[in-house]
């Protein structure tokens, strides 16, 4: 019976402790109804004996401008019981005199939706001092301290600055261009700065910064990672917010727009106490200065629109470098080094009579690090032999590009010399081929002959004959009326 009661008021308790965590209490304040043109109305949401975890924009007010969020802490003991609460201010500064109203609006808090009254707020002229703000020090709410003027929040001056970079000023069309996004501050650098959506912010960027005339190989910054730099002998603090290699199809310019970029700076109290907030949320925007990159035409060739362009090295790979005539020999042609290694073409290839191929498997491997894109391009093919002997296949295979560093074109040929033995299988592959030409129409052509070549004499004495004919009537025909 005891255990029963026990397990009863256990439950009993623990309903009460859940139902205190469900109903949280969310207390949504508005500033005053009438306030200077230099002072600010303020939206304050107060949450008590939780924490605010997350929040919704602010509503936008006609007529103001949003001034940064301060968010601030508070805890009371009394009796022995401790209650605490979280707050957190919107503040927003008035542009100019009128009347304004403050549309019913609804936040969500913590995941939860909670609605608010609008009002109507007044903007009059300047007042000489701000009236004492509700955002109180919570020390001096602890001790009962009465009210206090508001806390003055003042910005530091920052030694920061956000630039894009490029590895070239000038390149050849098909050429990389390692192109990055960086925000920098100095080691001095005494202002507050705090990551505000770059993810959001990045998706924009990337709309207006990649160009149409060039192929782009995005390195994927999954997450902003400080980095020690040195420019011009002073130490800065980098984090790189985006990076890709982009391969311009056609001569001309490759452009680099100016980019915004905006950090969450957070101005700091002036007088700084032990509890409450001592900084308050403000952004700053950054702009990058344009860069322009030339893309020069690729020298005179046969093969300019077609080749790649790199640094590349020809990578071979066999299974078997013996085989009998007519076996099968797997040949892997790869094409490794550093470039647009998706624009690789497969090898040309010379057709020998003794030597069969076939189209090749691809794989590829593309590598994006170090400010470069590198990787390699795989050709699988399949060959027969048909005669003995040894078989270079620096013959049979080729691959041209240009390489941009030295400024000229180049060709990978293989090094791989087979050794085939065996009876030659020549004519034996030959009568499996379709011969084609004259001996396709055997099957459709007329099997009577034809002596095409003695027609036209046969028309010229045809004709002579009648030519002859014609002038003996005529010459009966005079000696027969002379008579």
């Amino acid at each position: 019976m005891i255990k029963t009661k026990a397990t009863w008021v256990l439950v009993l308790l623990l309903g009460i402790i859940s139902f205190k965590n469900f109903a949280q209490d969310v207390k949504i304040e508005l500033g005053p109804g009438e306030i200077g043109l230099n002072e600010t109305f303020t939206i304050k949401v107060t949450i008590s004996d939780d924490k605010i975890k997350s929040y919704d924009q602010f509503p936008d007010i006609l007529g103001f401008q949003k001034q940064g969020i301060q968010q601030s802490s508070s805890m009371n003991i009394i009796n022995g019981q401790m209650s605490s609460s979280n707050s957190i201010i919107q503040y927003y500064r008035p542009t100019r005199k009128g009347e304004f109203q403050l549309s019913n609006f609804t936040i969500k808090i913590n995941g939860t939706d909670y609605s608010s009254q609008g009002k109507s707020i007044n903007v009059v002229d300047s007042r000489s001092s701000q009236r004492p703000s509700s955002a109180f020090d919570a020390f001096d709410e602890m001790f009962g301290r009465g009210s206090r003027e508001e806390q003055e929040f003042i910005e530091i001056d920052d030694d920061a600055f956000f630039a894009a970079s490029v590895d070239k000023s000038e390149v050849f069309v098909g050429e990389g261009i390692n192109v990055s996004l960086a925000f920098y501050m100095s080691e001095e650098n005494q202002a507050p700065f705090q990551f505000h959506e770059p993810g959001r912010q990045l998706d924009n960027i990337l709309k207006k910064l990649k160009p149409s005339n060039a192929w782009e190989e995005n390195f994927n910054i999954t997450s902003i990672q400080p980095e020690r730099v040195s420019i011009n002998g002073k130490n800065w603090t980098k984090y790189k917010v985006y990076e890709a290699t982009f391969f311009p199809f056609s001569e001309g310019e490759v452009t680099i727009p100016s980019i915004s970029w905006e950090m969450i700076k957070y101005r700091v109290a002036k007088n700084p106490s032990f509890f409450g907030a001592n900084r308050m949320e403000d952004f700053k925007t950054f702009y990058s200065a344009a860069k322009t990159v030339m893309v020069k035409p690729l020298p005179p060739h046969p093969l300019r629109n077609e080749v790649s362009v790199g640094e590349y090295q020809l990578r071979e790979n066999f299974k078997e470098r013996t085989a009998e005539t007519g076996e099968g020999i797997t040949y892997n042609f790869g094409i490794s080094g550093s470039g647009n290694v998706n624009s690789i073409n497969k090898p040309r290839t010379k057709q020998i009579q003794k030597l069969n191929t076939y189209d090749p498997n691809v794989r590829q491997q593309i590598n994006r690090g170090m400010g470069k894109v590198t990787g390699i391009k795989e050709f699988s093919y399949y060959l027969t032999i048909n005669e003995p002997g040894e078989v270079k296949l620096s013959n049979h295979f080729e691959w041209i590009y240009f390489n941009p560093r030295l400024a000229k074109y180049d060709t990978l040929r293989p090094q791989a010399t087979l050794q085939i033995t065996g009876e030659s299988k020549v004519n034996q592959a030959i009568s499996n081929q379709r011969l084609g030409g004259i001996y396709d129409l055997i099957e459709v052509e007329n099997n009577k002959l034809s002596y095409q070549r003695y027609k036209s004499y046969f028309s010229i004495f045809i004709n002579i004959l009648l030519a002859a004919s014609v002038i003996l009537i005529a010459v009966l025909i005079v000696r027969k009326s002379n008579g």
